[in-house]
């Protein structure tokens, strides 16, 4: 029963392969595991194994020609058996399937069952059969496997076979982990791109190439927001945390700095009057920015409420289109994940976006004496095109004030 062997798809961008060296010639008994041929990708050349058995009756192409992928690479079957008709009926399914959806690639093309035939894939996955035994005084083990075990120095009794029979194939060569007394093998899963996350990944490219980014990091002394946030909670029980002062002083600061609270359209720079703040948050899609509106003129409670509002429907996604929409600034925290330090993608289209790390103890010089302290980093990533470094310093110079003097931003 002959099988068609067709050429490989040895990468994901591969489309085309060339035939390197054959390692075959026709007439010749090929065996499972018996290097085939030698196939050059779009990235390396690979040696090819045969995945069949049986006498080697057609080579459809020649060493040195490109042919595309999936195409007859070579026909196996028994000692006479006619390939031509083989070969008609695969050329008369490529138009049919062609015919049938020319809108779209054509499917891989199943040949057409002739004096039987079988289509068997090119690169195929076997389970790991028993460790290969001696058969007439020989290893039970494919020329190639022999020959890179040698080379290797590899323990051939303590390696399982893949192959028909417990045959050990040149996979299980590459896939031995010496110490290990079975084959490793590789795997991986894949899902679908999420409308969200594609969205995500449209926008952040968006935003990532086409505007300047530069970034400003500063150090921020804790102390006194730590001491002021266990105040209201302990005074009124609302449990501020530590982004509602960030995102506090953020608005109380972006009114002084106009440029940070602006957006580049091209033609024009838009400053905004009015301060809307994105605050970036993780969910099972993805990640969704919800939009504290009027920000500078809200008491931290109020900011507080909201947000814990906005992470609720988040995670039940019940948010709408008005939740996430206006920002002209936003805030990434990740410092409760232990993230001392990182950089953020400008949120298009704002200006700027701060990012915000953990709060760390760390030994800190007051008054001319080294004390325990609390510190913060904070990154703003800026777009060049509006802000330039001295006005993005200048705005961290007046978010580090409102921090470490909290008692500021209650007075606006």
């Amino acid at each position: 029963m002959a099988e068609i062997v067709r050429m490989p798809k040895l990468s994901d961008t591969m489309t085309d392969g060339v035939v390197a060296v054959w390692h075959k010639k026709v007439g010749d008994t090929v065996k499972t595991g018996d290097l085939l041929a030698e196939i050059e990708s779009d990235k390396a050349t690979m040696e090819f194994e045969s995945f069949q058995e049986g006498v080697l009756l057609h080579i459809g192409i020649e060493a040195g020609t490109k042919a595309p992928v999936d195409s007859i690479l070579a026909i196996l079957g028994k000692a006479g058996e006619d390939v031509k008709v083989i070969i008609e009926a695969d050329k008369a399914a490529k138009p049919a399937a062609v015919a049938e959806a020319p809108s779209k690639p054509a499917p891989t093309p199943t040949p057409i069952v002739a004096a039987p035939v079988t289509a068997t894939p090119a690169l195929k996955t076997s389970k790991p059969a028993p460790t290969p035994v001696e058969s007439n005084g020989r290893m039970v083990i494919s020329p190639l496997a022999k020959k890179l075990a040698e080379e290797r120095n590899l323990p051939l009794g303590k390696i399982k076979g893949s192959g028909d029979g417990g045959r050990i194939v040149k996979r299980d060569i590459d896939n031995f982990l010496p110490g290990s007394s079975a084959a490793q093998i590789e795997g991986f899963s894949e899902v679908a791109v999420s409308s969200m996350r594609g969205i995500i990944a449209k926008r952040l490219s968006e935003s990532l190439f086409t505007a300047p980014h530069f970034y400003l990091t500063m150090d921020i002394d804790m102390d006194e927001a730590i001491r002021v946030r266990k105040a209201i909670i302990e005074e009124t029980g609302d449990k501020v945390s530590f982004n509602d002062i960030v995102l506090k002083a953020v608005a109380s600061a972006l009114p002084k700095h106009p440029a940070i609270n602006s957006s580049w359209l091209g033609d024009r720079i838009r400053y905004n009057e009015h301060v809307h703040i994105g605050v970036a948050m993780a969910i099972e899609d993805g990640l969704i920015v919800p939009v504290v509106k009027f920000a500078n003129t809200k008491s931290i409670q109020d900011i507080s409420a909201e947000v814990k509002d906005f992470a609720a429907r988040s995670k039940a996604k019940k948010l709408t289109p008005a939740d996430w929409a206006g920002n002209t600034f936003t805030i990434s925290n990740l410092g409760m994940f232990g993230i001392e330090e990182f950089t953020a993608i400008i949120n298009s289209p704002d200006a700027c976006i701060l990012a915000v790390g953990g709060i760390r103890q760390v030994p800190v010089v007051k008054n001319g004496a080294v004390v325990p302290g609390n510190m913060m980093k904070v990154t703003l990533s800026c777009d060049h095109r509006v802000v330039d470094g001295a006005t993005g310093a200048a705005f961290l110079q007046s978010l580090k004030k409102y921090i470490e003097n909290p008692v500021l931003i209650f007075m606006q």
